[in-house]
């Protein structure tokens, strides 16, 4: 071959060389430009991942919130919150009749008439009828009475503690936990005075409450156990006194268990009756206040020494006192029946001294 002339074969292979390179690069740029596509997708895709996650994360509420969401519309309701007490009480009267009144200071009396000058005649604690000024109450949830006071002080415990105190710490705090849900309550004792029988029932049937519990603590036990010697006493004739009985019984005698003491009893505790000999109710304050479910609480014995340690504790009169607010709480919300009834056997000695008028001096009634 001469120089200077291509042969045609040879030009034919080398126009097929030029060709294949430039499919090669042809389809390089498209794999390339692809792939650039892919990686800028990703890339995309994860930073709106990180950005919806992050607002996600903001947007979280601190409150549980429920949302209803349509193509057009987002709905957010926030989980609403109440101060209104949760316990639907009865109603109490609201007829502005002064039935009982409070001294300026803060002695409870039933009214027994308008004086007709802003002043009432009253019941004094010790059954004397007088005059007074004061704030009147038409009713009452609830009626705690402390038992015993002034020179009546109840059991004594051997470490000195009265019952007449321990009684009234119990009921105050009562009062407090009762009156946070939303109870009204009147107390039949307010301080250190002394108050017949009669004046305290007086009291409760003027400001006729849905329940009524008389506060004492025990003496004179049968035995020493493991478990505590709770006793509540109802009124023979009353279905409601009962069930409300036994769940007093029931609140305080699990909130007590707790404790491991020695504790007290008598070989029938629980919830139970006293009959007089013709059958009525024995204790006075459960038969002056026939018509209204009340209860006799003798939650402990303030005679045994473990159990008058706990007694003078406010962290203790407070668990007692909670007992006693869950125990009346039960009863106005449910129709729990309460349980420790049991069969009492039978008694002839006599209930201990007081509550009588003889010797009893009125407390200042202004």
């Amino acid at each position: 071959m001469r120089p200077g002339r291509a042969h045609p074969v040879g030009a034919q292979v080398r126009a097929l060389r030029l060709r294949r390179r430039a499919i090669v690069g042809i389809v390089t740029t498209r794999v390339r430009a692809v792939l650039v596509m892919a990686v800028a997708l990703l890339l995309v895709g994860g930073i709106v991942a990180v950005v919806t996650c992050s607002s996600d994360d903001r947007a979280a509420p601190a409150t549980a919130t429920t949302s209803a969401t349509s193509s057009s519309t987002t709905t957010t309701t926030v989980a609403p919150t109440s101060t209104q007490p949760r316990v639907a009480w009865p109603a109490v009267p609201a007829d502005g009749v002064a039935r009982a009144v409070v001294t300026p200071n803060g002695v409870v009396l039933a009214v027994v008439a308008a004086a007709g000058d802003g002043r009432f005649v009253a019941e004094s604690p010790c059954g004397n009828r007088v005059t007074v000024m004061g704030a009147p109450l038409s009713g009452a949830t609830v009626v705690l009475d402390p038992g015993h006071g002034g020179d009546e002080p109840g059991a004594v415990g051997p470490g000195g503690a009265t019952e007449k105190d321990v009684n009234l710490a119990v009921a105050l705090e009562a009062k407090r936990q009762l009156e946070a849900e939303g109870a009204t309550v009147v107390l039949t004792r307010t301080a250190d005075y002394r108050i017949t029988l009669a004046s305290r029932a007086a009291i409760v049937q003027a400001l006729h409450p849905t329940v009524f519990i008389s506060i004492h603590h025990n003496a004179a036990p049968d035995e020493l156990r493991s478990t505590p010697g709770v006793e509540t006493y109802r009124q023979i004739a009353s279905a409601d006194s009962k069930r409300a009985s036994g769940l007093v019984y029931e609140e305080v005698f699990r909130a007590f268990s707790s404790y491991k003491i020695r504790w007290a009893a008598d070989s029938d505790a629980g919830a139970k009756y006293r009959p007089r000999a013709d059958g009525g109710d024995y204790y006075g304050i459960l038969k002056r206040t026939a018509g209204i479910p009340a209860v006799l609480s003798e939650a402990a014995f303030i005679t045994n020494p473990p159990e008058e340690a706990l007694l003078v504790d406010p962290a203790f009169q407070a668990v007692e006192a909670g007992a006693i607010t869950r125990a009346v709480i039960r009863y106005v919300t449910t129709d729990d029946p309460g349980s420790g009834f049991v069969e009492p056997y039978p008694r002839t000695e006599p209930a201990g001294p007081g509550g009588g008028a003889s010797g009893c001096v009125d407390p200042p009634l202004r």
